[in-house]
């Protein structure tokens, strides 16, 4: 029996995948648990409609980190901190803040925990933050760290 998966399934493949298993195994386990469903030719075009659809939301939210990356690297962000003596700071400037900073100046949302900042930033300057927008896009941003 030929069967379309459902879910990822250890033994037999991942999701979406058409795998042809022993009808008793299909019929006892795949099917009742729903990690399945027959192939018949209503199920294949049903699954062919699916994926192009996937795709289609895929390569839009790709389009739209692509644009806001363009965003985001033509502007840059400015953030007054205390400092004490020799221009160094008190504490340091986290992703936390700097996406306040993004919110407040530039109006742009930006996730914190998309910010790639391997260590807070502890002295004044300019420093470029990368900012993974998506699995292909990484947008950087220019963060100007000045005396209060």
């Amino acid at each position: 029996m030929e069967i379309i998966l459902l879910q990822d399934v250890k033994s037999l493949g991942k999701k979406g995948e058409r795998v042809k298993i022993n009808d008793g195994y299909a019929r006892n386990f795949v099917l009742p648990k729903k990690l399945g469903i027959e192939a018949t030719a209503k199920n294949l075009n049903d699954l062919k409609l699916q994926k192009a659809n996937e795709d289609r939301i895929a390569a839009q939210k790709l389009e739209e980190a692509k644009q806001l990356a363009a965003k985001i690297e033509e502007k840059s962000v400015v953030l007054n901190v205390k400092t004490g003596e020799g221009g160094k700071l008190f504490g340091s400037v986290s992703t936390k803040e700097i996406a306040a900073a993004c919110e407040k100046q530039l109006g742009l949302e930006i996730d914190k925990k998309k910010m790639v900042l391997p260590e807070p930033i502890k002295a004044c300057g300019t420093t470029i933050v990368p900012v993974k927008l998506h699995r292909e896009v990484t947008a950087k941003l220019t963060v100007k760290v000045q005396e209060a």
